[in-house]
């Protein structure tokens, strides 16, 4: 049966219309995104194929060109709408952390790493450097590693500091594991920039680990 065919205050677009996003599954949610089905898939059923095949959300948004391609029904142009809306929501939450004071927005910060980090599939060393009002000044992308580790240089990180004329900073990597817990090398790694940066007067605000869905705050764990 097609969804048009459904009782109205079944169908996703009229849910969301009355109740807003927050009220439908991601199945009603990514049948939004697709508009239509399949021969004998309504755009439900498809959207629950495509978060079984990729393992939910987070692994349908990682999915390359071609393994999202391989399922049937799915093809570049809707792949290229995919990353465009993945694209605007990253834009639309760095804008935010460039409004004001970063620290006043957590949620925002996760949000944006999130969107930006967890679907890597090696490991990337991130860091948001910010004015004497914890206003964003850049984000940048410092360093690229492997699948399992990234080599991290404080010298690097003090000239990029110092280049964007910073007070603070705030730290992100991920794991592709999928598991945000800090490992003693990542500890380390956190302490020694630290130090290397209170040698310029640059605070070290935090540090996240972006997994599986979630990201992990050292300064919440009292390890900043």
């Amino acid at each position: 049966m097609a969804i048009s065919d459904w009782p109205e205050s079944e169908r996703p677009r009229e849910k969301l219309l009355k109740n807003g996003p927050a009220y439908l599954s991601d199945a009603e949610l990514l049948a939004i995104f697709l508009r239509t089905g399949m021969a004998g898939k309504s755009a439900v059923d498809l959207a629950r194929e495509l978060l079984q095949c990729f393992n939910g959300l987070t692994g349908l948004f990682a999915a390359d060109q071609n393994a999202f391609c391989q399922v049937r029904g799915m093809g570049p142009a809707k792949y290229s709408q995919l990353q465009a809306v993945m694209e605007m929501a990253r834009r639309a939450l760095e804008e935010k952390l460039k409004s004001g004071d970063t620290m006043s927005s957590p949620k925002s910060v996760r949000d944006y790493l999130r969107l930006s980090l967890q679907g890597k599939k090696h490991e990337v060393f991130v860091a948001i450097f910010l004015d004497a009002q914890n206003r964003t000044i850049a984000t940048e992308e410092l360093f690229k590693g492997t699948l399992t580790q990234t080599s991290v240089y404080p010298r690097e990180v003090v000239k990029r500091a110092l280049h964007h004329n910073s007070a603070a900073i705030i730290f992100a990597h991920n794991h592709p594991s999928g598991i945000a817990e800090p490992s003693q090398a990542d500890e380390i790694l956190t302490q020694s920039l630290k130090q290397a940066l209170a040698l310029i007067d640059v605070k070290v605000l935090d540090h996240f680990i972006v997994g599986a869905g979630t990201a992990m705050s050292f300064a919440e764990r009292g390890l900043i």
